[in-house]
């Protein structure tokens, strides 16, 4: 049932203009963005064999073309999250789940899927474009697959918190705004941990920037991995249990 859910919600998606919209303008940005990499790595190629350990057409245009990608999964995860509780709860029809023979955890698991989805196919797009180096260049394989599964551990916890906050409302516009403030607040909290110490390392740790640049860098952090899938799951959570204290309120 979780899949069957998972599919409608993805489906769904796809029915309404903001799914192809979504996908258009993201890859025309991030189009324009990877050729301006392209443009900078044959600037200074001619100098790279005379630098020692320079990086090389990874670390130069594919790196920063996922760092991008970031940036822009941190404005697109609101738009795509909030409509997938909230507005089911204003058309009064997530009473028809309710009353399915389906618990609340498969519910949540089901929408968040869904969205998932959706977001696996945006980065699918996204990684072609530094895999069309290939046709003239080498690649560093390992450091990109690498900063793909970071993006991907990322686009997970965005979503998560997405669909927590869209069970807390009724209104979709409000939970893209609440996801946006929680989202910004966990990639900006370093900034508050900076030269505080031992406190202001453990608030450094909430950063989701902080655990995405080792990605790029092609390091496997497991500590990094730990924090995606925690805070992943723990937001979850939360959206199981605001589901429940419903049937409490019933």
């Amino acid at each position: 049932m979780m899949f069957v859910i998972a599919r409608r919600e993805l489906r769904s998606l796809f029915l309404s203009p903001l799914a192809w919209m979504i996908l258009a303008i993201v890859q025309l940005i991030m189009g324009f963005l990877f050729l301006s990499h392209v443009n900078i790595f044959l600037s200074v190629a001619p100098k790279l064999p005379l630098i020692h350990d320079a990086p090389g057409l990874t670390g130069l245009v594919a790196a920063p073309t996922l760092g991008n990608a970031a940036v822009l999964m941190l404005l697109i995860a609101p738009i795509m999250t909030m409509r997938v509780v909230a507005e089911e709860r204003r058309n009064h029809t997530l009473t028809l789940l309710y009353t399915a023979p389906v618990s609340r955890l498969t519910i949540v698991l089901g929408k968040y899927l869904g969205i998932l989805s959706f977001f696996l196919i945006l980065i699918a797009l996204i990684v072609l474009m530094p895999l069309s180096l290939l046709v003239g260049g080498h690649l560093d394989f390992g450091m990109l697959a690498c900063g793909v599964l970071g993006l991907i551990l990322l686009v997970m916890a965005f979503a998560a918190v997405g669909v927590f906050m869209s069970t807390l409302t009724s209104h979709p516009t409000l939970a893209a705004i609440s996801t946006f403030g929680v989202l910004f607040l966990f990639w900006i909290i370093d900034w508050a941990g900076r030269g505080h110490g031992a406190g202001g390392a453990a608030v450094a740790y909430l950063s989701a920037l902080n655990h995405y640049e080792p990605f790029l860098r092609g390091l496997f952090d497991t500590s990094a991995l730990a924090y995606y899938l925690i805070v992943t799951a723990a937001f979850l959570g939360l959206g199981v249990r605001r589901l429940d204290a419903d049937r409490v309120g019933a």
